[in-house]
């Protein structure tokens, strides 16, 4: 009988706990284990180990349930003790709830006593967890409170204290970088912003681009064009929009010229509004060459945050500029297609379009 043909391998391969341990996904640490019959040994999805055959493997939801079947732990991956980066961003974790609950952003030495580290070693391994230093984190957070009290119709002075800045001056001060527009402006809804914006259509379906007084805001892909208008009209409820401009109708067939032959660029202002690390994470994918792709744990890696890959994944899905900051080039670490805020069958054509491209003119 073929292996693929017994029982217990076929049980094996059926559980969908087994995708996961041949992917070795790190996230899946801690859901279960699983142990091979034939060494008696017990193993967390992402053991490194070689991988056993599927009728000898067995799952089991803790430690202790597969160490009652008669397993003992993995040598190399220990998994019945707690990871040294479980226990550490753990410590990171508390760090930004404490953040967060501040009414002034603490200072480092408090955060890493708390913490029980030294302040560089706290500073390094906040860094490498979050993406950003702990004041970067503190500033964002009480950036995104602002918007959210000036989004509930609060007046400027009481959204600009409950935010937990300590004085009017140190806010208006980075008013324009918070918020793309005076505090008043974002309260009422983006009023007195002017927009411009045009829709078309493309290989991908329907396009919508938007331009601020800074530069293209918006690059929206779609099969409705009323929704891409809907969405923008949500996003600035009270800026004046002006579409159907015949001057901008050219800059939207540079940003389709771009899609349909990516090889010429985009010479074109932009205005980007994210968060300190969101802006690394996007910097980092206009590097991503032509025709190439790379990881989420890849451009956590180079912007020098290599355990961050989930907070790249995040600020992948908050671009709002498609195509333009290519966040179609970030793939799955085995090279498989993951989500994209515009769909994935859309990825998938940019890509092919961009190997085919780069093919054509190596």
């Amino acid at each position: 009988m073929k292996t693929s043909e017994k029982p217990s391998a076929v049980k094996t391969l059926d559980d969908p706990r087994w995708q996961r341990v041949l992917a070795r996904d790190i996230s899946a640490d801690g859901t279960f284990v699983y142990a091979v019959a034939t060494t008696g040994i017990y193993c967390r999805p992402s053991c490194a180990a070689r991988l056993a055959r599927p009728e000898n493997v067995s799952f089991y939801l803790s430690p202790n349930e597969a160490e009652s079947a008669g397993f003992r732990a993995c040598k190399r991956c220990k998994p019945d003790q707690a990871r040294s980066l479980d226990i550490n961003t753990e410590k990171v974790a508390h760090a930004c709830r404490l953040l967060e609950a501040s009414e002034s952003i603490p200072n480092l030495e408090t955060l890493a006593e708390n913490a029980e580290l030294s302040k560089y070693h706290f500073q390094r391994l906040f860094k490498s967890i979050t993406g950003v230093t702990p004041k970067a984190y503190a500033q964002a957070h009480r950036a995104q409170k602002l918007r959210e009290q000036l989004s509930e119709g609060n007046a400027v002075t009481d959204a600009i204290y409950a935010a937990g800045y300590n004085a009017n001056s140190r806010f208006y001060a980075e008013a324009d970088k918070v918020l793309g527009m005076t505090a008043s402006e974002f309260r009422k809804g983006g009023v007195n912003a002017v927009i411009k914006f045009a829709l078309g259509e493309c290989s991908l379906g329907s396009i919508l681009v938007a331009q601020s007084d800074r530069g293209i805001c918006a690059i929206q892909l779609g099969d409705d064009p009323q929704v891409l208008l809907q969405e923008l009209q949500d996003r600035f409820p009270k800026a004046e929009l002006i579409g159907a401009d015949i001057d901008f109708e050219k800059t939207v067939a540079q940003v389709v010229g771009f899609i349909e032959t990516p090889t010429r660029g985009l010479d074109l202002p932009l205005d980007i509004r994210g968060t300190a690390f969101q802006q690394r994470v996007w910097q980092a994918l206009t590097e991503i060459p032509l025709g190439t792709t790379a990881s989420y744990t890849e451009i956590a890696q180079r912007i020098g945050a290599p355990k961050a890959f989930r907070a790249v994944a995040m600020a992948c899905g908050a671009n709002s500029l498609a195509v333009v900051i290519p966040c179609h080039r970030v793939v799955r670490n085995d090279g498989n297609l993951s989500g994209y805020r515009w769909g994935v069958e859309r990825k998938q054509t940019l890509l092919n379009n961009e190997s085919r491209y780069a093919k054509n003119n190596v």
